[in-house]
């Protein structure tokens, strides 16, 4: 488990006896944690200062974390955002996806799940930067290591999580990427509902690529994605 020591953590939840509980748990580890009690107050607080990692309820009063979420992703395309939610709905989760969240957590949980996730967020922050990988794709021009997609100059800059599916796609892209592969090598799990937040994460990639017809991310179902150039 990696020493949280420096690593800043913004904690969003409005629950007394939850929010105390997660920042002593998190502050015995060495985590350097802020607490905010409305979607509002971490806003602001976010604006004002620099965090490493975002854990947001997502029902929170005066804003919920959703729109919490979306206006940290609006400042901030990189730093990891993990939703704590109650609701077990997958609408819900995949809610959070949409808003720009990485990973969810589902009350109740414990500690050690908690800081397991928290884990697998910090260890690919301090991997080794790779070689800036660049990829053509198309008529757009993938920077792996800046997280950006560009055509016709105009600039689009992805999520971590976005970038690494990307990445995966344009590494494999002579043959069908198992969805299992993706998972693994992604969210470091393949449940079902991880599952579903990544066919969320396909169509945000397609999106961002629709104005190129030639490219394709082909979904073979229920075995892969192929990453696709047709003249």
């Amino acid at each position: 488990m990696i020493n949280g020591g420096h690593k800043r953590i913004l904690l969003v939840e409005d629950d007394p006896s939850l929010g105390f509980v997660m920042k002593d748990n998190l502050s015995r580890k060495g985590f350097e944690v802020t607490l905010c009690t409305d979607g509002y107050s971490g806003q602001q607080t976010f604006q004002n200062h620099l965090f490493d990692l975002c854990i947001f309820d997502v029902m929170l009063p005066r804003q919920d974390g959703f729109a919490l979420a979306e206006a940290v992703r609006s400042k901030n395309q990189e730093v990891p955002i993990l939703f704590v939610t109650a609701k077990g709905m997958l609408e819900d989760r995949l809610s959070g996806f949409k808003a720009g969240g990485d990973d969810y957590i589902v009350k109740p949980f414990s500690m050690e799940e908690l800081l397991h996730r928290i884990d697998v967020f910090l260890k690919r922050s301090i991997i080794a930067a790779p070689p800036n990988v660049r990829y053509s794709i198309g008529s757009y021009e993938f920077d792996c290591q800046n997280l950006t997609l560009t055509q016709a100059g105009q600039e689009k800059v992805l999520t971590q999580k976005e970038a690494e599916v990307l990445k995966l796609l344009c590494r494999h892209q002579d043959r069908v990427l198992k969805r299992e592969e993706i998972l693994k090598a992604v969210w470091g799990d393949d449940d079902y509902f991880m599952g579903r937040s990544m066919d969320v994460f396909i169509s945000k990639l397609r999106k961002y690529l629709k104005s190129d017809p030639r490219i394709q991310i082909t979904n073979y179902h229920e075995v892969g994605f192929r990453l696709e150039l047709h003249d």
